[in-house]
């Protein structure tokens, strides 16, 4: 697939009648027409309009494939529009440039050198509400991680390996620049802006002025900048207090006023989540956070992502984020008062009222206001806890003594809420249950669609059908992210969506294999499973890498270590039998679950990035997911959810505080215990590749899979049949 790393200037000529500049142009042009006085930057060149030019006078205009110096001079009048209608016309036909022409009129109007657009909302959050999505309506890349960066001169995109291929499908290479974080010599964003300000600071003796809105970064990133520039000062220029660069927060986010159709920010109710579901009580987890504030010397905790705030207070929403059980709100606990900000139309119903009645309900934007007045209340005395990398910038940023009042650490609910009770993980295990009844009805439909009446399905009918038989169960609310249904090639593109009308979409039948990687939100617990099928004759290679991927699967899935051990250390067991063959996969090997809520969770994972140091606990539930991908062919991956425990199981009670009892001696020791319940496809296995312990694994987790989904399935019917075909035991050499 072609990499999308080269861009050509593209020719365009604003004309701005005298009459009516509105209805002459679109809408994506109007913001030129307010500044008649000003140098406009044309896109991706550093070709501008002159004043002169937007009163009639004349303007350089870059031909596509030629510098400024080879273009030649085109003449416009304030009345004239025929002599520029060819020149205007790739730019009035594409997506990208309009955008990008727009929003360098507003950096130029506020002195701005550089504008960075996230994918962040306020709360930091993975999926973001439609209203929040500026970095996808700028680019036209909508992958949830990514960050754009545009100056006066260039438009870069930063994602992750998960969404190169993507990030090259979507973007438009004559306006952007795709940056493959994590790959040699693409530097992070921070160090990026330090080289940019250098040399700026070289040109101009001015400080390069970079523009943030504050509540869609967390404050961690600033600090990132910070020492960037001043690295990049000490380097560059000897000084490392010299300002070469000013973050710059002044002003309204500067994507809105180009989104025209920008969506309302939604305010979908709360409902409460049942306490047998949550397992313990908001007064409950009050009580233990208020103990925590007292050895931290915090008289205030603020929690802003949507999931911590879900969790503390036992609810959930369904609307505000898609695929998330979440909704838009913060939430502050004091020695003396819990309480909750956001829209009040959030909390109308008879139940949630009741819920909340011993919590002080206040409009989402007092926040800021409220958490400035507690620290203004007792300079001296009053700290507030907070976790900088999981808090936006400008809620940290309200702290007027942020060295002397500011508590800067891991926030009490997120331990609380990766380790789940046994309530909360009795609701996993059920909903996996489901799960697996669900996908052995969608199973049977699908095998008997493509091998008995030999038709094909396309990707879409694949989501839509597996939807479908899990919102037959009960409990379903809705999918738990956006089903990734990808035949052949799309398997490859590890976040993919099939969409209807596109060029991309294919459809499934027995020449090529499908990836399925799908989940469930139910009202007591998270799906999320990968598995990869063929209907047909799969290519020795292919048998090849599903078997060492499913041989990586297993090894995760045996291990046994001692408590402390940090996610990172585990990941080789996944790639091992990968890597004697050559060959690895660019994603982690597993996330974090929540509990009825969102399927990415921290802050542990499985990851061959040693920077998280986490470590595995009793009650984290992690995703185990290799895979291997080779772009314009295929995708394999192979996904179960599970728990950790202690290998003993006098480990594994739960005793209260203080009921004198106290653990086994000695080190513990973990292990995992499978939550996914769906067979493994068995004639894609190469057995000569899998030892007898692997077969034996394979037969034991089919047994499993069968005793506790059969109860679910109706005798006789097509999804009981293709269970136990699926789980009979392997066959062997």
């Amino acid at each position: 697939m072609r990499s999308l790393i080269c861009r050509a200037p593209v020719a365009a000529l604003l004309v701005i009648t005298s009459a009516s500049p509105a209805s002459s142009f679109s809408s994506t042009a109007s913001p030129l027409a307010q500044n008649v006085g000003r140098n406009i930057f044309l896109p991706t060149s550093r070709c501008f309009l002159s004043p002169s030019a937007l009163r009639g006078g004349s303007t350089t205009v870059p031909t596509p494939g030629k510098s400024l110096s080879q273009t030649t001079q085109l003449r416009s009048t304030a009345t004239t529009t025929e002599e520029v209608t060819e020149t205007m016309a790739e730019v009035a036909e594409d997506v990208a440039g309009p955008k990008l022409v727009a929003l360098r009129a507003s950096m130029a109007e506020k002195g701005l050198d550089v504008v960075l657009v996230p994918s962040d909302d306020p709360h930091l959050s993975e999926y973001t509400p439609d209203a929040y999505k500026r970095r996808g309506f700028l680019t036209d890349f909508h992958g949830s991680a990514g960050t754009a960066l545009v100056t006066q001169d260039e438009a870069l995109l930063w994602t992750d390996s998960r969404y190169f291929n993507e990030a090259n499908l979507q973007l438009d290479a004559r306006y952007w620049k795709l940056m493959k974080q994590g790959q040699p010599k693409v530097p992070t964003i921070p160090k990026f802006l330090g080289e940019l300000a250098a040399k700026h600071y070289k040109e101009s003796s001015e400080p390069l002025q970079i523009g943030i809105d504050p509540f869609v970064h967390p404050a961690a990133f600033a600090k990132e900048v910070q020492d960037a520039l001043g690295s990049a000062a000490r380097k560059e220029l000897d000084d490392e207090d010299l300002t070469i660069g000013k973050l710059e927060t002044s002003h309204p986010n500067l994507v809105d006023p180009l989104w025209e159709s920008r969506p309302p920010i939604p305010t979908s109710p709360f409902r409460v989540h049942p306490l047998e579901y949550a397992g313990l009580s908001v007064a409950d987890k009050v009580e233990k956070i208020r103990a925590q504030m007292t050895e931290q010397k915090a008289t205030l905790a603020v929690f802003c992502t949507l999931d911590d705030v879900a969790y503390l207070l036992n609810m959930r929403s369904m609307g505000d984020v898609e695929t998330c059980p979440v909704g838009i709100a913060y939430a502050t606990i004091s020695h003396d008062q819990v309480t909750l900000y956001c829209d009040a139309a959030k909390v109308q119903s008879p139940e949630v009222k009741e819920h909340l009645a011993d919590v002080v309900v206040k409009p989402y934007d007092d926040i800021v206001g409220d958490i400035k007045g507690h620290c203004e209340a007792a300079p001296a005395t009053n700290k507030v806890w907070m976790d900088k990398s999981r808090s936006n910038l400008a809620l940290v940023s309200s702290i007027p003594a942020p060295k002397q009042q500011l508590v800067d650490s891991q926030n009490a609910v997120t331990p609380m809420k990766a380790c789940k009770n046994e309530a909360e993980m009795e609701g996993m295990r059920k909903a996996h249950i489901v799960d697996g009844a669900a996908m052995a009805k969608f199973m049977a439909w699908l095998e008997h669609t493509i091998v008995v009446e030999g038709r094909s399905v396309s990707e879409v009918e694949v989501d839509e059908v597996l939807t479908g038989c899990r919102a037959e169960q009960p409990g379903f609310m809705e999918v738990s992210f956006p089903t990734i249904a990808g035949v052949g090639s799309n398997g490859a593109i590890i976040h993919y969506r099939a969409q209807a009308g596109t060029d991309l979409l294919k459809s499934l039948d027995k020449s090529k294999p499908i990836l399925i990687d799908s989940g469930g939100q139910y009202l007591y617990g998270t799906t999320d499973v990968t598995r990869t099928w063929h209907f047909g004759e799969p290519t020795e290679e292919f048998r090849d890498l599903y078997t060492r991927v499913l041989k990586g699967n297993i090894g995760v899935d045996t291990m046994v270590f001692p408590e402390n051990t940090p996610g990172f250390v585990l990941d080789v067991f996944a790639r091992k039998s990968l890597w004697e063959a050559g060959k690895d996969y660019g994603h982690g090997t597993g996330h974090g679950v929540g509990a009825a809520l969102n399927v990415h969770e921290g802050p542990h994972s499985i990851s061959p990035r040693w920077g998280n140091k986490e470590a595995m606990k009793k009650g984290m539930v992690v995703s185990n997911e290799p895979g291997y991908y080779e772009d314009g062919n295929f995708g394999i991956r192979i996904e179960n959810l599970l728990e950790c425990q202690y290998v003993l199981d006098e480990n594994n009670e739960e005793k209260k505080e203080d009921d004198g009892e106290s653990a086994p001696a000695g080190k513990k020791f973990l292990k995992f215990d499978k939550l996914t319940m769906i067979p493994i496809q068995k004639n894609l296995i190469k057995v000569e590749l899998l030892s007898s312990e692997e077969l034996d694994w394979l037969d034991s987790y089919h047994e499993e899979v069968f005793a506790k989904v059969s109860p679910l399935l109706e005798a006789d019917s097509p999804a009981m049949k293709w269970l136990e075909k699926s789980c009979v035991k392997m066959d062997r050499l």
